[in-house]
């Protein structure tokens, strides 16, 4: 512990020596080592990969747990609140710095090097004879021709679903502030059906564009910008979901109150910060 308070509290929460660092440290390594044994055709890859995962879920599990409690049992002082809501600010941003680059990858593509190709005089000696500088952008190299991701339908429909959930967790923390836990429970529940019901129409998407459109992740430039960017966004969603999943779990047992409730204002940081990043890419991807 540091040095306490007045009230008796520590005035900078020291944790003791913990055996959850090393823990992940060896499911990250047998991730890794299953990873390039699976690659090359050895047997104990996929068994490797499988128990690395499950000691890192363990590990997940027990170290959440322990800060769980550490938490509860108000062992954290006000400079260690400060420095946790710095530490997911800058999580954040780095989150943001990583879309960036997906973003810019997208609009250099699509603004700045096909229109390039399509006035250089590349066009018909390296390219193709009939190449247009249109997005999306297709070739010989491609099979079957592909349709593009248009706005209106599941992604418009998403895209209600996600500004739902956003606006159902903007009222959750009114209804702590304000002591009604039923209300949390409620509107928290609601932000995680929306959430799942969000990816269940993501899933359905991605099927309609493999079985339909014949759009896929090596459907030249414009498939691989559209996977990579749909796709981490989903996975985004997804770690959102199980946090504000753990959150409502929480909330039944009666953890947070109105002082007390940075987990749960952290995790609603998250899900709005990937409601911004899908309404980004709803126009600039799908309606564009």
């Amino acid at each position: 512990m540091g040095t306490t308070t007045s009230g008796g509290q520590p005035a900078y929460f020291i944790p003791q020596p913990s055996h959850w660092p090393i823990t992940g440290s060896v499911a990250l390594l047998l991730m890794g080592m299953g990873a390039a044994f699976w690659v090359n055709g050895m047997a104990a890859g996929p068994w490797m990969v499988a128990a690395g995962g499950a000691v890192l879920v363990f590990m997940l599990f027990g170290w959440f747990g322990t800060v769980i409690g550490e938490s509860q049992s108000r062992l954290y002082s006000r400079r260690v609140d400060l420095s946790f809501r710095w530490s997911m600010s800058w999580f954040i941003f780095s989150e943001v710095m990583f879309f960036a680059a997906f973003f810019g990858a997208l609009f250099y593509i699509r603004n700045l090097s096909v229109p390039d190709l399509g006035a250089g005089s590349l066009t018909g000696n390296l390219l193709w004879p009939d190449f247009r500088a249109a997005w999306p952008t297709d070739g010989p190299y491609i099979d079957q021709k592909f349709s593009p991701m248009g706005a209106i339908g599941i992604p418009l429909l998403n895209t209600i679903l996600l500004l739902s959930s956003g606006g159902t967790l903007t009222i959750a923390p009114h209804a702590l502030k304000a002591g009604s836990r039923g209300s949390l429970a409620f509107w928290l529940f609601c932000t995680v059906a929306l959430g799942l019901t969000f990816l269940g129409f993501q899933a359905y998407e991605y099927m309609h564009a493999y079985r339909d459109l014949n759009l896929k992740l090596t459907t030249g430039v414009y498939g691989s910008t559209f996977f990579m960017l749909t796709g981490f966004h989903g996975a985004h969603v997804t770690v959102g979901a199980i946090m504000l999943i753990v959150m409502l779990g929480r909330v039944l047992k009666g953890h947070f109150d109105a002082q007390h409730h940075f987990a749960f204002e952290a995790s609603a940081w998250y899900w709005h910060f990937v409601d911004v990043v899908w309404l980004l890419l709803f126009v600039l991807v799908y309606w564009l």
